[in-house]
């Protein structure tokens, strides 16, 4: 198959940019994932821009850059930079750790120069995204600052657009969003991009929200979804699950409560830290409902977009029914209309309709028959070269 091809891709020397929001803690996750990449024989040369701006200022207090003048804070980022150009000619998979964009006291203001990009030629932009209330609580420990839920989400959606315009400025690189999750799979992605770019690129597909008190259905997406992530680069809409927060708020409402605890989890409740509960308010979240929505919409679609291929997990619900949401439709329809490959792992007993199987390059019974397709198409590349 394309294992020779893959192979080049795979050993080639990747440059990437990583950026998101205030309040991601992007430097302990690219951190995990360099230490990820040693484990696999491979190096990650990390560059934390934030980190660099402060050497190049030691007289600025940790945490209160941003308080700086635009003008002095645009000079320590450039010299920084200039830094990174030169230190980094001959790394190889480097990462360069920064944001497209600040919104801060001064407004919004971009947070790179279209020179300096240019002079260090990326191949790879990603954007880590997080549920909003985590990062809304780990910006409000970390800054002395009084931003709602509702600023959170406008700044996401501003750093993800300015990270793609950043993109398109450097002819042939890719753009990519990828959800930082609250487990040590991602970490794994993030390497895979870096470091493996040529393995297959996979949007898992399932219902989500409608089968959440379902546990024995939760526990086989989970199983599809770990499966396809131990073969593939996966870009798993699960890892962000903003609408079931937006669920849990409307049921407090109902119920007169001012505020919800979350607890930091993956999709389906197994709890992926040992973090306190989070606080919210009820009428924050309430507040963003419509954008909860839009962006789900936006950013699911661009998931797909981003991905080869899309495998969708349809499983059978009490009575019969179809596991078939109105959101895998359009997920399954949208991806056959960018030519996308489009396979299904169909459970139930009755028959899918023809708006499934018109569409489907091919359907499955099992998660194992579908993976057992996918090995002997040569999808999968030897595991001794990707860090399983």
């Amino acid at each position: 198959m394309r294992v020779g091809v893959e192979l080049f891709f795979l050993l080639s020397d990747m440059r990437a940019i990583v950026t998101g929001q205030i309040g991601m803690e992007k430097k302990p996750y690219i951190d995990a994932a360099a230490r990820f990449a040693g484990t696999q024989g491979e190096a990650m040369h990390v560059y934390h821009v934030g980190d660099l701006m402060y050497k190049e200022g030691p007289d600025v207090r940790p945490g209160k850059i941003l308080d700086l003048p635009i003008s002095r804070l645009n000079s320590l980022r450039r010299a920084a930079f200039k830094d990174v150009i030169a230190e980094s000619r001959d790394a190889k998979n480097m990462v360069v750790n920064t944001h497209a964009t600040f919104r801060w006291r001064h407004g919004l203001f971009p947070a790179f120069d279209y020179d300096q990009i240019t002079k260090l030629q990326p191949d790879t932009f990603i954007c880590l995204v997080d549920n909003i209330e985590v990062v809304h609580d780990r910006l409000h420990k970390e800054h002395e600052i009084d931003a709602t839920l509702k600023d959170c989400m406008v700044w996401r959606e501003e750093e993800i657009l300015a990270t793609e315009l950043m993109s398109r400025a450097i002819p042939g690189s890719q753009f990519y969003i990828l959800s930082r999750g609250r487990h040590q799979m991602t970490t794994r992605t993030m390497f895979r991009l870096v470091c493996r770019p040529g393995m297959r690129k996979v949007y898992p597909s399932f219902p989500m929200s409608h089968v959440v008190d379902m546990p024995d259905i939760l526990a086989e997406i989970d199983a599809f979804r770990a499966a396809l992530a131990e073969h593939f680069i996966t870009f798993d809409p699960g890892d962000v699950d903003e609408k079931l927060l937006l669920e849990r708020a409307i049921a407090a409402a109902r119920d007169g409560k001012e505020f919800l605890e979350v607890t930091p989890h993956s999709y389906g409740g197994s709890v992926a830290s040992d973090a306190p509960p989070i606080k919210v308010r009820v009428r924050e979240v309430l507040d963003i409902a419509g954008d909860i929505d839009g962006q789900i919409y936006m950013r699911d679609f661009k998931l797909v977009d981003q991905s080869d291929m899309i495998v969708s997990y349809i499983p059978e619900l009490p009575g019969g029914i179809p596991g078939l949401s109105s959101g895998v439709e359009r997920e399954l329809h949208h991806a056959f209309e960018h030519t996308k490959e489009v396979y299904i792992v169909w459970k139930p007993k009755k028959h899918p309709s023809p708006f499934i199987t018109e569409t489907a390059t091919k359907i499955f019974g099992s998660t194992q028959e579908a993976l057992a397709y996918f090995e002997a198409e040569g999808m999968f590349a030897e595991k001794n070269l990707f860090g399983h």
